[in-house]
């Protein structure tokens, strides 16, 4: 991965000696940078990478998220013009275009109070005692 995604040249600042490239993790990846021209480069880099050992990039599954930017130009792979979404997911996490972490914390609400509304009806139950509630 180093290989392809600039060793370490082109990524966000992460503290004051390292730059963050990428989020990888099994088959998910996650490419970050700071300019249109190192992320279109990073892209094509990693997709040259992966085509060398046999693996292609799945580009319908391949989205694009720009924060804080006014750049309009796509992004492409291969000639085609990846999605560029407000929001993506990834290892549970929602990111979204603002960078904060608002989406994914009324996401976990909500989640959290749905599973509450379903045990609703037990924790109202006159028929289990208070000490099987608490189990």
């Amino acid at each position: 991965m180093k290989n392809s995604t600039s060793e370490g040249k082109y990524g966000i600042q992460w503290t004051a000696q390292n730059q963050l490239d990428d989020l990888d993790f099994a088959d998910d990846l996650a490419l970050l940078s700071h300019t249109h021209e190192q992320m279109q480069m990073k892209t094509a880099n990693v997709a040259a990478a992966s085509a060398s050992i046999g693996l292609h990039i799945h580009k319908g599954k391949s989205k694009i998220l720009k924060c804080n930017t006014e750049n309009t130009n796509p992004i492409t792979l291969d000639g085609e013009t990846l999605e560029e979404v407000e929001t993506f997911k990834y290892l549970g996490s929602i990111v979204d275009k603002q960078g904060g972490s608002d989406a994914d914390v009324k996401a976990r609400i909500g989640k959290a109070r749905a599973a509450f509304l379903q045990l609703k009806n037990i924790w109202n139950s006159k028929q289990l005692s208070t000490n099987f509630k608490y189990l």
